[in-house]
């Protein structure tokens, strides 16, 4: 059995690397089978893989020095990626903002994946974000639209949705035809929220500079130097899809963000996100960035939902048909 015996950073303290009852310690053991103990300043590592725990805890340690948060998330994360072979303080993951929120608070690329699809959008003018769940697809499409925005490079913000039942009846519903698909639009709403804050953002709505509508809505304009975010594409028609793409105009984005994984179209109605993922993959100008579970940065266990089901489709195909 291999050990090795190693002396962190004194200049962090130890409790906020290992975390409340050891607990990033303990998942360090599991994830590398390993034994840890600690003496005094020294920490002992016992097993196989006791390189890859060492460069763990340093990682770990360097993250907390340089003043970045230390969450669940961010260690499962950096676990991930030593299995890999990567460094996560070495992929510059915490240099690069997208934009500030109203409180001032830094938004950035939180995982690999994520960066790429940041890199995608500032390089294309069209870019297709697909991912499951949890994986910040729609965030970062707002935040740069926001940032876009600040920085005049855009005029407004459009936005949109398809307002398709996923199990319920959108007659059944109260209100007017505006109240019947608000709640459609709610995450784009809440992102919009989180980032410019909720009185901000509703003065930018009331001028128009920011639209949030139904996808149908879209049909017939013309969108010159806008910013324009389709939401939850995978529920888009072929058709829909194609009237959307069309609508881009000069000086203008367009991102396009969807989870194939969750369509709630009626039985024998295809997928416009899949149909434009086989029709447009050649396209000059056009990017398609994908995402996974390793990108998810919400609870960890939205991680292992995601894996489950991905693991019971191709287990069981069938099911999807049903």
């Amino acid at each position: 059995m291999s050990e090795l015996r190693m002396i962190p950073v004194q200049s962090v303290a130890p409790n906020e690397v290992f975390g409340i009852l050891d607990v990033n310690l303990k998942s360090i053991e599991k994830d590398c089978d390993v034994e840890i103990v600690l003496r005094g300043e020294e920490i002992l590592i016992r097993g196989e893989e006791c390189e890859r725990a060492g460069e763990i805890i340093n990682e770990l340690f360097t993250v907390i020095d340089s003043g970045q948060i230390l969450d669940e998330q961010k260690v499962s994360y950096i676990m991930a990626l030593s299995r890999e072979g990567i460094s996560y303080t070495q992929t510059t993951l915490a240099e690069d903002v997208i934009c500030f929120t109203h409180r001032g608070k830094p938004l950035k690329a939180k995982t690999l994946g994520q960066k790429r699809y940041v890199q995608a959008v500032k390089k294309n003018d069209i870019v297709f974000g697909i991912g499951p769940a949890g994986t910040g697809k729609t965030y970062i499409a707002v935040a740069m639209a926001i940032q876009s925005l600040k920085n005049k490079e855009v005029e407004k913000i459009i936005l949109a949705r398809p307002a398709v039942e996923a199990g319920e009846r959108l007659g059944f519903l109260p209100g007017d035809l505006q109240e019947k698909v608000d709640p459609y639009l709610r995450p784009l709403y809440d992102a919009l929220y989180d980032i410019l804050g909720r009185d901000s953002a509703l003065r930018l709505k009331e001028k128009e500079t920011i639209e949030v509508v139904p996808l149908a809505y879209m049909r017939g304009r013309t969108l010159d130097n806008a910013f324009i975010i389709l939401d939850e594409a995978q529920n888009a028609t072929k058709e829909q899809m194609k009237m959307f793409l069309t609508r881009m105009g000069f000086g203008s984005k367009v991102i396009v963000t969807g989870d194939i994984t969750q369509i709630d179209l009626p039985r024998g109605r295809r997928s416009g996100l899949i149909d434009a993922m086989n029709v447009l993959k050649d396209v000059d100008g056009i990017a398609f960035c994908r995402l996974t579970d390793s990108d998810v940065v919400r609870h960890p266990l939205v991680r292992r939902i995601v894996n489950a089901y991905e693991w019971y489709l191709k287990k069981h195909p069938e099911w999807n048909e049903e």
